[in-house]
């Protein structure tokens, strides 16, 4: 019994420094399991890519109006839309398929060209090809694009200048290793020429949100997909005439080139195109593009 009561607080000290150690043990399980969810969570900012560009993301995803700055107009505001009777050309099956045929044959022949001619273009034929590029679909029908047209040699050559610096470090540094060696066989680098010399820089902005005459904001829906549609018309526009283009995003450049030619806040580049005839000695890689079958399934 003498032993028993001197053990006692013995035993109860040991059961004690039992149980702290297992509430310390419990509490550290915890934290590491917090830990490791809220690395899950923040898995896409691991996955984060410096080279993309943040001004080029979609802003279609409209939040509360409580949480938008600004006075949106509201769809009862707007009014009704008139409908027509649609008509449309119809051909013989033997003309829609020639016209198939003559219209892939004159697409297939368009490549990206980094040589083009300073060789003045007739004004008119750019508007026309921009106005095809506005003809493209849009989410409600609202048209988010706008076309920067650059003729002016100084704004051209600033235009060089800010896309050349960031594309240096975006070769340098931000795109990668891999990246860079995917463009080498296409003997692409930083330094851009044609920006100087192309008669034409057409600088494509995609609308994230519209502004009315009365200042109210309209939701664009669908902003930065209906704006590459249009692209899409556009680049089938100067083929069809016969001139050409490189389609360039350069990264990073968005915000300056916002700036320099005094776009709103509401507007983000998507898109730059040198446009004109091609160099008297312009070359292109010999590529070859996929058959029908690898890009076509048919149910």
């Amino acid at each position: 019994m003498v032993v028993l009561s001197v053990l006692t607080p013995v035993l109860a000290v040991v059961l004690c420094l039992v149980i702290g150690f297992m509430l310390v043990r419990s509490a550290q399980t915890e934290t590491t399991s917090s830990t490791s969810s809220g690395e899950t969570e923040r898995t896409p900012k691991a996955d984060f890519r410096p080279w993309v560009d943040q001004d080029l993301q979609d802003d279609t995803e409209i939040k509360g109006r409580e949480d938008e700055d600004g006075d949106w107009v509201d769809s009862n505001e707007e009014e009704e839309l008139l409908h027509v009777a649609y008509s449309a050309s119809v051909y013989p099956e033997e003309t829609m398929l020639e016209r198939s045929k003559d219209f892939y044959t004159q697409m297939n022949q368009r490549r990206s060209v980094r040589f083009i001619s300073p060789e003045p273009v007739p004004r008119e034929v750019i508007n026309n090809v921009i106005r095809t590029a506005g003809t493209a679909p849009s989410g409600a029908h609202t048209e988010p694009w706008t076309f920067v047209v650059v003729s002016d040699p100084e704004t051209k050559h600033q235009i060089r200048l800010i896309v050349e610096e960031e594309e240096e470090v975006n070769y340098r540094q931000r795109m990668g290793d891999k990246w860079v060696h995917d463009l080498s066989r296409l003997k692409t680098n930083w330094i851009k020429e044609y920006l100087d010399v192309a008669p034409y820089l057409i600088l494509v902005f995609k609308q994230t949100y519209g502004i009315l005459p009365n200042g109210k904001k309209r939701t664009h829906y669908y902003n930065e997909i209906s704006v590459s549609i249009s692209c899409g018309l556009l680049l089938a526009a100067l083929q069809n005439v016969g001139l050409v283009t490189v389609t360039s995003t350069p990264l990073n450049c968005g915000p300056q080139l916002r700036l320099l030619l005094k776009r709103p806040a509401n507007e983000k580049l998507l898109m730059l195109l040198p446009v004109g005839y091609p160099a008297s000695d312009a070359t292109v890689p010999d590529l070859k593009r996929k058959p029908l079958d690898d890009i076509m399934v048919h149910i």
